[in-house]
């Protein structure tokens, strides 16, 4: 089972990204982990690890001493998206090598998840999963550029758009049945349909929070 600390860390982040997106905490705002320990009943420890892995995405930036939100925009988004249609379907297509092993593992991960049988979070099977794809094509700053760009939308986890949960996984099965296929092609045509969703679900809540204010009123 995970850690406490990792679980509350986990859930600290969560809410955060969430108060981040709806705009309770708007741009510019100041992330103090004393005022939002206490706003999430929570103590400093998970609250601080929460603001570094927001701080490491990108979402919020130092000026001076302090910590404050920074902004993800639709277009921001998009063009994120254009360098990973570009980038991960080519690792895909060449990630036709791996040894079996390593691809029944990582299905045994995925399943689990989706049996709801297992004591991973949802974002490190992904993130393991994108990685190990990523690494098979042997370029060390493409694996590096991949990685720099999830980490900018995975506040986007599937507390945010949980429609995703189960048919991200089920693609994800999809395309390591293509790989012990051994068709690269399909493999990367999978991977474009991957992301393209998942684009297109990230948007479609960045609209629909923008149209709501932090009430869940129109704004």
């Amino acid at each position: 089972m995970p850690a406490p600390s990792r679980g509350l860390a986990a859930e600290a982040y969560r809410r955060i990204t969430d108060m981040i997106l709806r705009g309770t905490l708007p741009m510019g705002a100041p992330l103090q982990e004393a005022r939002l320990g206490a706003a999430l009943g929570m103590s400093r420890t998970p609250v601080r690890e929460a603001i570094a892995r927001i701080e490491s995405e990108g979402l919020a930036l130092r000026h001076g001493r302090i910590l404050r939100v920074g902004d993800l925009t639709p277009a921001e988004v998009e063009g994120i998206f254009v360098l990973r249609l570009d980038l991960e379907p080519f690792a895909a297509e060449g990630a036709t090598g791996l040894p079996a092993a390593r691809l029944d593992a990582m299905e045994a991960r995925v399943r689990a998840l989706l049996d709801a049988r297992s004591a991973e979070d949802l974002w490190a099977v992904d993130n393991d999963f994108h990685a190990m794809l990523a690494g098979a094509a042997n370029n060390r700053a493409v694996a590096e550029v991949i990685a720099d760009l999830r980490r900018r939308t995975t506040m986007f986890d599937h507390a945010q758009v949980p429609d995703r949960y189960r048919l991200g996984c089920e693609e994800h099965l999809g395309i390591l049945d293509a790989l012990r296929a051994g068709d690269g092609a399909e493999a990367a045509a999978r991977m474009r349909a991957h992301l393209e969703r998942a684009r297109d679900a990230i948007l479609a809540r960045m609209r629909e929070v923008r149209a709501h204010g932090p009430e869940g009123r129109p704004a």
